[in-house]
């Protein structure tokens, strides 16, 4: 059976149809490509992810910059990530590597950093202690709302009510980028 499915392309006003042939998905005949609907120059796949990567790196310096400014020296922006994703929750390993992406790095050595460096708890499961759970301790939890207010500060400073609104906009079409490439990945295109 074919199955239609809705993925939102790169424009926010326009959805590209595809549908499940058995053999992967494949843009519905009777919907237009993206590049026939526009003459305006289109952004890559590639130059998006370039794009990414670089904004990634130029957070993790903003993180960092803000790591020194609280005099906080034991762990780093990729341990930071670590510590947002998990936020106010008690999350189990495989559930924090759903919420986050640790390219190149292993989420068992950052965790141990940040076990030594009491930024969280780790409860091991009463039923299976191979099993266990972790979240935040209390300098965990203060480091966290620490970089919020500095978030907040940034925004006020450098973001007028516009630019608030295309974080939004920002925002929203790269969650249903991230899920287009994740069902692309799985099923093929």
């Amino acid at each position: 059976m074919t199955q239609g499915l809705l993925y939102p392309s790169l424009g926010l006003e326009d959805a590209v149809l595809l549908s499940n042939g058995g053999d992967g998905l494949h843009i519905a005949p009777d919907q237009p490509r993206r590049d026939q609907i526009s003459d305006a120059p289109q952004a890559t796949c590639f130059d998006l992810a370039r794009l990414l990567d670089r904004s990634s790196r130029r957070f993790s310096g903003l993180i960092s910059a803000e790591l020194t400014r609280l005099g906080i020296d034991d762990i780093g922006p990729s341990q930071v990530m670590v510590l947002l994703a998990v936020g106010d929750t008690e999350v189990s390993v495989g559930e924090l590597l759903d919420r986050g992406n640790y390219v190149g790095s292993n989420i068992s050595y950052y965790l141990k950093q940040l076990g030594d460096g009491d930024y969280i708890d780790r409860v091991t499961s009463q039923r299976d202690k191979r099993s266990a759970r972790i979240r935040l301790s209390e300098k965990g939890r203060q480091l966290c709302a620490d970089l919020r207010v500095a978030a907040k500060a940034f925004e006020r400073a450098f973001c007028v009510e516009q630019d608030l609104r295309d974080l939004a906009t920002a925002f929203q079409a790269l969650h249903r980028l991230e899920l287009m490439w994740a069902n692309a990945a799985r099923y093929g295109v």
